[in-house]
Formats: structure tokens, C-alpha cells, sequence
């Protein structure tokens, strides 16, 4: 039987390679790597069947005429989405879920960062001076997320065991473990207004594009933060910097932006109350062996023609 052609589309293919030998899919395939620098070469382009990559430009597509699945490292998909050549027939899956170890962890952080003084104490220390400061406690206060999904409901977890309320939107609204109230997304202001931290965790849609913007701001309390860990592009830029400055908001946490890196004259650097992350949320050292899982499984799945794991609803957008 002769080989499935793949190509690993990305700086470090090692994990990938490692997983497939250890899934006993060696001897199927014929692999093959080129860093994100690299374009893929004739050969390349005419003869691959599955391709692991973080993207892929305009124009490319069309020159791969035997390629059947494609694996985005990303569990947004946006940037593939967007691509206007990208053909219908081709299946395409995220990594949706492989957040989940270090995501919730962060977000945890950026709760901690906003109520705990530790910051404020490492300053002082630099000019050995002795401040006495006071933490906010997270118990008994209500944290709004919106998107419950995999890593809205691992941070509900978190959340509740330090005596949290936790509500949030889904649009299956059935009940959720460690979650008081789902509410469908048309009850958006509800759990704005209830919140005293909003999370934003929803995927990059055109029905999500500047979904928090100044209606939306002004429902939120003026003692309530905002944190980003979704996508840039949920933000309205200019009406978050209004509110914040305008202390319609206490303050927002942001790791995820429309342009990254976000460029140094952007007013999210200098803003007061606006805390810049550069995209750390879902990142941890062994990300792509927990990504490279979820790869051998769809490479199996693909080689033996059964449904894959985490396929794109393209009408949905991820």
C-alpha cells in the first residue's frame, strides 16, 4: 500500500514525528518538515495529502491538488477561514482543547494579578520601600464568562473553589458543574451587568467582530475589569480605551490582540488600567506534544477514512 504524504509546516516537527512513530503510523506515511520561514516546494505542493501548519497564504492552496486534510496548531481558525481560495472539500480541524493545560492556569493569574498586590510590592522592593497594601478577595465576587467552553468551564472550576459566582453564556444553555447560571448569548447584558470580572473566551467570528464595544461597556459595572483571552478582534480598541479612561471600567487584562506583535505606538501600551500580555494564555512548554495527541489521532483517523476530532463548522466559524 503505498504512502500517505504529510507535511509538518511548522519550527518544531520533533513532537510530531515522535507521535507518530509511537502510534505505529511510521510505516503508513511519508513525512516530511519545513520551518514556518519556508514556502513548500514543487514537489511539496503536488504531492501532500495532510498538512500540519499554523496558516496558509493566499494562492497556495489551489496548488496542492491532492490535499485532503489540513490540521491548524490554533483552535481559532480564523486566519483559515479568511483565505478566499480555501477549497470546500478540504477538511479542516483545529486544536481546540489543547489549552487546557496551561489557559485556565493564566487566566487564574490575571484574577490574581488584578486583586493581589504582589506587583505593586515587587516595585516597592526595588526602592526598599515598606507600603502596606491591601488584597481583594476573589471570594464572593461573580465572574462572567463568555464562552463556556472547554476552558470557560476548567476556569469555572478554578474560580469556584476559591468561592467564586460563576455565570457565563453558551448556546447550549443546558446546566453546567461549578456554573450558577447559563445564559443563551442574547442574554449577553445580563451577565455583563452581574459581573464584577467579564472573561472573554469566544471565538473569532463575523458575529463576534467588536463584540465588546461601548453598548455592551456601558453595561458592565465601573468597579468590574474585562479580560481578553479569546481574540483581538472581540474588542472595539478605541471604545474599551474610552471606558477605561472614562472609568466606565475599573480596568482590563488583555493577552490577545488584533495585531500581534501589538505595535509600540498602539494607545493599549500606555493606557492606565490597561494591563498588556503578549500572548501568553495558552502557550507552556509542552504544548506540542499535547497538540501532536491530537494530530496522530486525526492522522489515524484520516488514514483509515473515520470521522476526524475537532473539525471546523465552517458556517459557524470554528
Amino acid at each position: 500500500m503505498p504512502q500517505t504524504n504529510v507535511l509538518l509546516w511548522t519550527d518544531g516537527p520533533g513532537p510530531y514525528i515522535d507521535a507518530i512513530a509511537a502510534a505505529g503510523l511510521a510505516d503508513r506515511v511519508h513525512v516530511e518538515a519545513i520551518p514556518r520561514s519556508q514556502s513548500p516546494n514543487q514537489a511539496q505542493r503536488a504531492n501532500t495529502e495532510a498538512l500540519l501548519a499554523w496558516g496558509v497564504p493566499k494562492g497556495l492552496l489551489p496548488e496542492m491538488p491532492k490535499l485532503r486534510w489540513a490540521q491548524a496548531l490554533t483552535a481559532g481558525v480564523e486566519m483559515w477561514l479568511s483565505v478566499p481560495d480555501l477549497p470546500r472539500t478540504l477538511a479542516l480541524t483545529c486544536a481546540r482543547g489543547t489549552h487546557r493545560e496551561s489557559m485556565p492556569e493564566n487566566i487564574m493569574g490575571g484574577l490574581f494579578h488584578l486583586t493581589k498586590p504582589y506587583a505593586a510590592a515587587n516595585q516597592d522592593q526595588k526602592t526598599s520601600i515598606w507600603t502596606r497594601r491591601m488584597a481583594i478577595p476573589l471570594n464572593g465576587q461573580t465572574l462572567g464568562i463568555l464562552g463556556l467552553g472547554e476552558i470557560g468551564q476548567r476556569v469555572a472550576r478554578l474560580a469556584t473553589t476559591l468561592g467564586m459566582r460563576v455565570i457565563g453564556t453558551k448556546r447550549n444553555t443546558t446546566p453546567l458543574p461549578d456554573v450558577a447560571e447559563v445564559l443563551p448569548p442574547s442574554r449577553t447584558n445580563e451577565v455583563l451587568a452581574q459581573s464584577d470580572f467579564v472573561l472573554l473566551l469566544l471565538p473569532a467570528t463575523p458575529e463576534t467582530e467588536n463584540f465588546i464595544n461601548t453598548e455592551r461597556l456601558g453595561h458592565m459595572k465601573p468597579t468590574a475589569y474585562l479580560l481578553n483571552f479569546g481574540r483581538g478582534a472581540l474588542i472595539d480598541d478605541a471604545a474599551l480605551i474610552a471606558a477605561v479612561t472614562g472609568r466606565k471600567i475599573a480596568g482590563a487584562v488583555l493577552d490577545v490582540f488584533r495585531q500581534e506583535p501589538l505595535p509600540k505606538e498602539h494607545p493599549f501600551w500606555t493606557t492606565e488600567g490597561i494591563q498588556v500580555l503578549p500572548h501568553i494564555g495558552g502557550g507552556h512548554p509542552r504544548r506540542d506534544s499535547v497538540v501532536a495527541r491530537l494530530f496522530v489521532d486525526n492522522l489515524g483517523r484520516f488514514l483509515d477514512g473515520k470521522p476526524l476530532s475537532q473539525e471546523v463548522d465552517r458556517v459557524a466559524g470554528y
